[in-house]
């Protein structure tokens, strides 16, 4: 089952049929027990029309948090980035301890969903998106979705120093979350594959796919750090980290089309804006 967001109501899509959730309550339906309530909804049988081009984010009220250096593809372009800065060490260190990289994303507000446009900083010459597996966390720290998620990064100022990662992370559309949010009886499949597609004038410059079970770390093991001495009374989503990392000559432009697509739940498409000068 998917479960999207419009701006009238909550869908639930199985089998190719769409049903009315008649409710707008994205916050208390995601701290339900998820898979029976939908379940429910799917049989009264309400069958609605519905387009892809009617969700929008599957956010409300929700932080946004990210684990990072979870794939080997992660840590070494990370290495490469902070080589000059010294900060090259940090990253192989943190690949293989026992506590994982985790750090504050976004607010809500700095979401953006299917179709809307994300965006690349001013102040950075080196940017790219991070297509990643995301998970929906409920309030008692439980997975009860998954979702496609964008972590967009500044790898310039990153790169110049790691204690830059908030600013090269956190800042206005500096995160897509969509289109919907995948509900199973059980954990995702860890042959599931996640791929990125970068299309610039009508040409695909990047394509790249990983399969999730190249992160070394379980995803459950990601959520228990992340929640260990934080609550969350709405939830959270939890980005999982990438195994997809655009070679050291590549950067993203404005009006660029990133295409995310993970098996099972969709495609998240956005296109890159730079905030205009004051």
């Amino acid at each position: 089952m998917i479960l999207y967001r419009t701006n009238q109501t909550i869908i639930v899509e199985e089998d190719g049929k769409f049903y009315d959730c008649e409710s707008q309550d994205w916050d208390g339906l995601i701290n339900e027990n998820l898979y029976p309530v939908l379940q429910n909804v799917i049989a009264k049988g309400n069958t609605v029309d519905f387009s892809l081009e009617d969700a929008i984010k599957p956010i409300v009220s929700q932080e946004v948090w990210a684990c990072g250096v979870t794939y080997l593809k992660s840590k070494v372009g990370r290495q490469e980035e902070s080589k000059d800065s010294g900060g090259a060490d940090f990253y192989g260190k943190v690949y293989v301890a026992e506590r994982p990289e985790v750090f504050f994303k976004a607010t809500p507000s700095r979401v953006v969903g299917p179709g809307e446009k994300i965006r690349i900083r001013r102040d950075s010459t080196w940017d790219v998106p991070e297509p990643e597996l995301t998970l929906c966390v409920n309030k008692n720290a439980q997975i009860v979705g998954y979702t496609i998620g964008n972590d967009m990064s500044s790898r310039s100022i990153e790169g110049e120093n790691p204690l830059y990662l908030p600013q090269a992370k956190t800042y206005d559309r500096c995160a897509a979350l969509g289109p919907g949010v995948l509900v199973l009886n059980e954990p995702i499949s860890l042959e599931t594959k996640i791929s990125l597609e970068i299309v610039r004038e009508g040409a695909v410059v990047f394509y790249g796919e990983v399969l999730l079970n190249q992160m070394k770390r379980s995803l459950t093991e990601l959520v228990g750090f992340v929640c260990r001495e934080a609550s969350f009374p709405h939830g959270c989503f939890i980005m999982t980290g990438t195994g997809i990392v655009p070679t050291s000559d590549f950067t993203l432009e404005v009006d660029d089309k990133v295409k995310i697509t993970i098996e099972g739940i969709g495609t998240l498409v956005n296109i890159v804006e730079k905030k205009p000068l004051d």
